[in-house]
C-alpha cells in the first residue's frame, strides 16, 4: 500500500501509529478531515489479518465519520482508531492508559469513543489520561447507553422519509418490517408501536423476537423472509450489505429506513432502489443519533438538549431528499453531496478569514 498516494487521493490529514511494547498496544489513528472541528470517531479493536488491513479499515472508517458528522450538522470532523488485537484476551489496563496518553498528545485534534470490540470500561481507562474521550461511565457525566437515542433519531428520520413516500409523516397503520431487534431496534419498535404502526420482525436471536412479539404484538417471520413481506417500510437494523442482488427485487416497501450501517452492498444498489421509486433514508444520516448524543458530552451533557438535536434528523432527511430532487440523483449520493457542500462552505469561509488576517498583518508592516 502506497500510503501517501492513498492519503492524497482521498485528502486525509494525518495517519498515526502508536505502540507500547509493555502493554502490547498497536494502534492506528486516522484523521480524515478537521475542517468543521476536531475529529470524532470511535476506537475499534479487532483481530486484523495484516497491518495493511488495519490501516485500510482505519482510513475507510475515518472518512465515513467525516461524512456522518458533517451530515449530522456537528462542528466535528472525522477520525477513527483501530487497535490490532483480540478484544477477548489481549486487553489490559496499561494498553488503554497508554493509548489515552497518545490521544492527549494530539491536544484535542482527535476525540475517541467506544466502537466494535471496546467498552465503556475501556473508555474510562482512556479517560484516566485524557479528557478527549466520550461514551464514558455516567458517573463521569456521560450520556450512558446510546441505543435509545439512536433509535429515536431513526424513528424521526423514518417519519420524514414516510412523508415523501406517502404524503404524510404519520406512521399510524403503516406496516413496518424490522430486520433485527437488538437494543436500538427494540427501542425503535417501541416508538412505532406507540404511534400505531404494525410490526413484522425477525432476528437470529429468538428471545429478541419473542420479546418484540410480546411487547408490541409484532408478527414474527424467518430471517430470510423479511425482505419479501408485504409492508410499507423496510427497516434494516442488523447486518450491513442487506440491499444486494439477492434481496433488491424481493423488497415491496416504498421506504427503506433503518439503523444498520452500510446497508447498500454496492453503490449500484442505491441506484437500483432509486430507479424502483423507493425512498431510501441513507444509513449514516438516519442513524446519527448516537454520535449526536455523545458529541453533546463535549459541552457538558444535557439530555434534553441532545434529544432536541436528535429530533433534527427529520429535517436532515428532508434536506437529503430535497438535494436528490434538485440534482436528480439517488438519496445516497445526495447525502454525500450535502456533507461535502457543508465542509466546502466552511473551508472557503475559513480560507477567506485567514487571507484577511494575513492582509491585516501585512498592512501593519
Amino acid at each position: 500500500m502506497e500510503i501517501f498516494k492513498y492519503l492524497e487521493k482521498y485528502d486525509y490529514e494525518q495517519l498515526l501509529f502508536c505502540q507500547d511494547k509493555q502493554s502490547g498496544l498497536k494502534a492506528i489513528i486516522a484523521i480524515h478531515d478537521t475542517t468543521l472541528g476536531p475529529a470524532l470517531g470511535g476506537t475499534r479493536m479487532w483481530t486484523y489479518a495484516s497491518e495493511e488491513d488495519a490501516i485500510e479499515d482505519a482510513l475507510r472508517l475515518s472518512k465515513g465519520m467525516t461524512y456522518k458528522n458533517a451530515a449530522a450538522g456537528l462542528n466535528l470532523g472525522g477520525g477513527k482508531t483501530v487497535i490490532i488485537g483480540d478484544p477477548r484476551k489481549d486487553k489490559n489496563e496499561e494498553m488503554f492508559r497508554a493509548f489515552g496518553r497518545y490521544i492527549q498528545g494530539l491536544n484535542g485534534r482527535y476525540i475517541t469513543a467506544e466502537d466494535v470490540g471496546t467498552t465503556v470500561e475501556d473508555m474510562d481507562l482512556i479517560h484516566e489520561e485524557t479528557d478527549f474521550v466520550t461514551g464514558i461511565s455516567p458517573a463521569f457525566g456521560s450520556s450512558g447507553n446510546p441505543s435509545p437515542v439512536t433509535a429515536y433519531g431513526v424513528y424521526r428520520g423514518m417519519k420524514a422519509a414516510a412523508k415523501e413516500a406517502f404524503g404524510t409523516d404519520s406512521l399510524e397503520g403503516k406496516v413496518v418490517a424490522v430486520q433485527g431487534v437488538g437494543n436500538v431496534a427494540y427501542n425503535l419498535c417501541r416508538h412505532l408501536h406507540e404511534e400505531g404502526a404494525k410490526l413484522i420482525v425477525t432476528d437470529i436471536n429468538k428471545d429478541s423476537v419473542a420479546r418484540a412479539v410480546e411487547s408490541f404484538g409484532a408478527t414474527a417471520v424467518n430471517t430470510d423472509e423479511i425482505y419479501g413481506v408485504e409492508c410499507d417500510i423496510y427497516a434494516p437494523c442488523a447486518l450491513g450489505a442487506v440491499i444486494n442482488d439477492q434481496t433488491i427485487n424481493q423488497i415491496k416497501a416504498k421506504v427503506i429506513a433503518g439503523a444498520a450501517n452500510n446497508q447498500l452492498k454496492e453503490a449500484v444498489h442505491g441506484d437500483q432502489i432509486h430507479e424502483k421509486g423507493i425512498i431510501y433514508a441513507p444509513d449514516y444520516v438516519i442513524n446519527a443519533g448516537g454520535v449526536i448524543n455523545v458529541a453533546d458530552e463535549l459541552l457538558g451533557y444535557n439530555r434534553e438538549r441532545a434529544l432536541k438535536k436528535v429530533e433534527m434528523v427529520y429535517d436532515t432527511i428532508e434536506r437529503v431528499i430535497e438535494i436528490a430532487k434538485r440534482d436528480q440523483i439517488p438519496t445516497y449520493k445526495a447525502a454525500d453531496r450535502m456533507a461535502e457542500e457543508r465542509i466546502a462552505r466552511m473551508r472557503n469561509s475559513r480560507s477567506q478569514f485567514l487571507q484577511n488576517e494575513k492582509h491585516i498583518l501585512n498592512g501593519r508592516k
